[in-house]
């Protein structure tokens, strides 16, 4: 499960851990763009119930310095030896330049240089070494992980994907329905035992198909008109479906664009319908080649309504361990 959960502060997540856990959630994910930064909900996570595995996905390779990262990658690892995964990824120039006021240059290299010197820094070297995008002089982690964290590295297109099955512990996928998955993961080719395929899926367990679609369509025309994105789409063979969408986009209509969105297009990215039908929904990501399914919660009426309550009993339905393929 993606944490935190929305609408329940910092504080109360204990209990919120403790049902994930008794749902049957393995792990929870963090993600890193206008909300929590990506470690402190894990922190928390690691104190508070000691047999979840924690992961971030992703945080951004520019908004840190490379030391920096290692040391908070390395503290959290100190803190939940071989229970913490670090995924890694380029962001986007939103989240880079316009709110963190950093210079989105070299995507690709700086990800790829990020990646070679965290591998090394978290195994407790010296790092002296004149990367591509930066330079770093003789660093060397105080406190180094005994058990140094897997570090997964996002990708969307073909150079990204074997930049990960080359050098990377793992991928993280985020933005493709099921269907997509075959495509993604033929990119990667022959990989080392132990490598781990990643997706964060946008699940919206209400059967209020009108809610579900509205939300859909906003965060499809915020999240797939940034250009990784849409090239990853275009990629993927949705130029048609969502050509449309990019043109309203480009034209300054963005509630245009939202509208232009198919349904097929929603109900493939954002999973939804009764939990149980969720969770089938996600099982076919596991079956298409995704080690890791990673539900990221989106707000249902019922949950805005129920509250607590509601959301207690919405986790084991979706945590559910064996359900039918039709979600009965």
């Amino acid at each position: 499960m993606t944490v935190p959960l929305s609408g329940i502060p910092l504080a109360d997540h204990a209990a919120v851990y403790a049902a994930l856990d008794r749902a049957g959630f393995t792990d929870v994910w963090s993600s890193e763009v206008a909300g929590t930064d990506a470690f402190t909900p894990l922190t928390l996570a690691a104190a508070w119930q000691p047999r979840l595995r924690l992961g971030t996905a992703i945080t951004p390779v520019f908004t840190r310095g490379p030391g920096l990262l290692a040391m908070t990658a390395a503290a959290l690892a100190e803190t939940a030896p071989g229970r913490f995964a670090l995924g890694i990824g380029a962001s986007s120039p939103v989240v880079v330049r316009d709110w963190n006021a950093v210079r989105f240059d070299e995507p690709f290299r700086r990800t790829r240089d990020v990646l070679r010197f965290l591998r090394a820094a978290l195994r407790g070297e010296t790092v002296d070494e004149v990367y591509d995008t930066f330079t770093v002089r003789r660093f060397t982690l105080e406190r180094p992980p005994a058990v140094p964290p897997p570090v997964l590295l996002a990708a969307l297109r073909p150079g990204m994907l074997r930049l990960a099955a080359a050098e990377a512990d793992g991928v993280i996928l985020n933005w493709l329905a099921a269907q997509d998955v075959p495509r993604a993961v033929a990119e990667l080719g022959d990989r080392r035992p132990g490598f781990e395929v990643v997706a964060r899926i946008f699940v919206c367990p209400t059967e209020d198909a009108g809610h579900a679609r509205a939300l859909g369509r906003r965060l499809i025309a915020g999240y797939l008109t940034v250009p990784a994105y849409a090239a990853f789409h275009r990629w993927l063979g949705r130029e048609a479906s969502l050509g449309p969408m990019w043109a309203a986009w480009a034209a300054g209509d963005r509630r245009g664009a939202a509208a232009a969105v198919p349904d097929e297009v929603v109900d493939a990215l954002v999973l939804h319908g009764s939990p149980e039908h969720c969770a089938a929904q996600v099982r076919r990501y596991a079956d298409a080649g995704v080690d890791v399914p990673v539900m990221a919660l989106l707000p249902t009426p019922e949950l805005a309504t129920g509250g607590a309550a509601a959301l207690a009993a919405l986790l084991p339905r979706l945590g559910v361990a064996d359900t039918d393929a039709d979600g009965s």
